[in-house]
């Protein structure tokens, strides 16, 4: 998600189609053994470079994608790019998106197909002060809210729905800043977050009271997972057209899916390296800061207990039930029907699986357990 994808409405996708610029991507033909030449592909993030994307990273650095005969291109994300609709118009082979948004580009036209759900969990909170007594959604009843909207809100809108909360009359909607100034200057009473990159935020400022950085016990936080109004967050996605016709293409998204799984599982197994990967590669956040990045992703994918990849038909239903039926505080909502065609596949994630498995790889991260990460102020 960068933190997370923070361009435009679910509603006006189409009008960025032309903001989203970029090269034409490689194609994915050409050879991958021998003296073949590398396929090159071009991958496109949904943010800047930071741990989010660790695990695509490593596969560069390590040379899991050199391995699988790839030359792979990361293609930073931003303000005005929409990875779905780059992926879409051509301008790259593969995209990392939220799936709910993902959907409503597919809606408007973009051929897309989820071939990898990476996240099997959601890494979005509704962070409020501890003194602010917001244990649940129904504690929001009175408050002022804030989000980022984008489409990023349908959780939060989802989660106080449920609670008998009517988001337009019952809570006061405040258009949240893309960090937690609003929070800690007492603003606003809750505010949205990511486990992996605002809350950290919180975390790295200085109590004033105090005049040390705060702590956990100084906050509560909404998880939806906790709630039920989760959503799935980032995946692979693949050009459709190029799925159902051409061979070498296939053949790319079972190779790269093979190499990304591979960086994601040295991750695992090594967050102070893929840290230290990110940190190279030009992230803007400090070292403390991407190490309790490269933690709290881990704890979104492992363990995986249908296997790394995968996606779950009950979580995909749950996500598009919540697109369908949740409306924003503009009445809308995600998507207006059930996605159409090929919307996601296990086919090439489950070959690159077992690839994986023949070769002794652990794929589900049973015995993960995350590490502990010491804040410094800032995220140095």
């Amino acid at each position: 998600m960068r933190r997370i994808l923070r361009t435009a409405a679910v509603g006006a996708v189409a009008t960025l189609l032309a903001a989203c610029g970029g090269n034409s991507p490689s194609g994915s033909g050409g050879g991958t053994s021998g003296a073949s030449a590398p396929t090159k592909v071009k991958l496109q993030l949904q943010w800047f470079t930071q741990a989010q994307f660790a695990g695509y990273f490593a596969a560069l650095d390590q040379g899991y994608f050199k391995d699988e005969g790839l030359d792979v291109q990361i293609l930073e994300g931003g303000v005005d790019i929409v990875p779905q609709t780059v992926l879409a118009q051509g301008q790259a082979d593969f995209a990392i998106a939220w799936v709910p948004k993902a959907l409503a580009s597919r809606e408007q036209g973009a051929e897309i197909t989820d071939v990898g759900q990476i996240f099997q969990r959601s890494g979005t909170l509704q962070v409020s002060f501890k003194d602010k007594n917001i244990a649940g959604p129904a504690d929001l009843r009175g408050k002022k809210v804030g989000n980022w909207g984008f489409g990023n809100e349908f959780e939060l809108f989802a989660g106080m729905t449920n609670a008998g909360l009517d988001p337009a009359k019952d809570v006061t909607l405040v258009q949240q800043q893309f960090d937690m100034q609003a929070l800690l200057k007492r603003d606003i009473d809750a505010a949205q977050a990511m486990t992996y990159n605002e809350y950290a935020q919180v975390l790295e400022a200085k109590n004033p009271s105090t005049g040390k950085l705060y702590q956990p016990s100084d906050f509560s936080a909404i998880n939806w997972n906790d709630v039920g109004t989760a959503m799935l967050q980032d995946a692979v996605w693949a050009n459709t057209e190029k799925l159902q016709n051409d061979s070498a293409y296939q053949d790319t998204t079972v190779k790269f899916l093979t190499a990304a799984i591979k960086g994601w599982i040295f991750c695992r197994d090594n967050p102070q390296n893929c840290r230290d990967i990110v940190v190279a590669k030009g992230s803007k956040l400090g070292a403390s800061h991407q190490l309790w990045q490269m933690n709290e992703i881990n704890k979104l994918i492992w363990p995986s207990t249908s296997k790394i990849g995968l996606i779950d038909t009950a979580a995909w239903t749950k996500t598009v039930d919540i697109a369908l039926k949740t409306k924003n505080a503009e009445g809308k909502t995600v998507l207006t029907k059930q996605p159409e065609g090929l919307a996601y596949t296990n086919d090439y994630v489950q070959k690159a699986l077992d690839k994986l498995t023949s070769q002794n790889v652990d794929v589900t991260g049973a015995s993960f357990k995350p590490i502990t990460v010491t804040l410094n102020a800032g995220g140095a």
